[in-house]
């Protein structure tokens, strides 16, 4: 049966010779690992810009239910626009090497796909409020029970504790932490933070999914991002 889904791409792989595997976070099915024929090689029907991470379609498939390769009929862009900069292109890398890691196959999220599909924030904070963000709909969200007697932010208990420790943060990036916490619970503009202490916060929630998901490992595309973003 034909079904119909927006998608977001994660992975593309080359596939013989004129085809690649690509693994999709769809709306409706989770993430989904299609065949897509007609792409590699001249006169291509699938242009290849059209699978860069985190590029939006529109998408006709089949999907098999006995088996982890699915078939697309037909693929269109969803949101053409104008090809990112340096910086959103490490942001959109950043974005994809998340969810490439941290979602599970055949899983639905769809408010978690809407979220992506539309995050646009500040760039200097866009790394931060999207990871923890992505926590919320993992169910691995931080505890925000920052206080006087409790505030230090413990990675491996995933909530504010009375004294330090190996997993423990930082009192400046504990406050940080939760700032960021506040602010996206308020939907307001968290404060201005100096950039080496933004990059640790991203270090440090980087540490904290590859203590809470098992394939959340060798985690790249922040240090490509901490060399463009100001």
């Amino acid at each position: 049966m034909l079904l119909t889904t927006p998608g977001l791409v994660l992975h593309a792989t080359p596939y013989s010779e004129s085809s690649v595997v690509v693994k999709v976070f769809t709306r409706l099915f989770g993430v989904r690992s299609f065949i897509i024929k007609g792409v590699r090689g001249h006169g291509g029907r699938v242009k290849q810009n059209m699978l860069q991470p985190l590029s939006s379609l529109d998408m006709v498939v089949y999907i098999n239910s006995k088996g982890n390769l699915n078939h697309v009929k037909e693929i269109s862009p969803r949101n053409p626009g104008a090809m990112p900069d340096a910086i959103g292109n490490a942001l959109r890398f950043f974005k994809t090497e998340v969810l490439y890691k941290a979602l599970h196959e055949d899983e639905p999220m769809p408010e978690l796909f809407d979220y992506v599909e539309k995050a646009d924030g500040n760039r200097s904070d866009e790394p931060i409020l999207f990871l923890l963000t992505v926590t919320r709909h993992l169910g691995i969200e931080p505890l925000d029970n920052h206080s006087i007697r409790e505030p230090l932010f413990d990675l491996q208990e995933g909530r504010y504790v009375s004294s330090s420790s190996e997993t423990t943060l930082t009192p400046a990036l504990s406050s940080m932490l939760h700032d960021y916490l506040e602010s996206l619970s308020s939907r307001q503009q968290p404060p201005a933070a100096p950039l080496s202490v933004r990059r640790n916060l991203i270090d440090a929630l980087i540490a904290y999914y590859q203590l809470h998901l098992s394939g959340f490992r060798n985690f790249n595309s922040h240090e490509i991002l901490h060399t463009v973003l100001r």
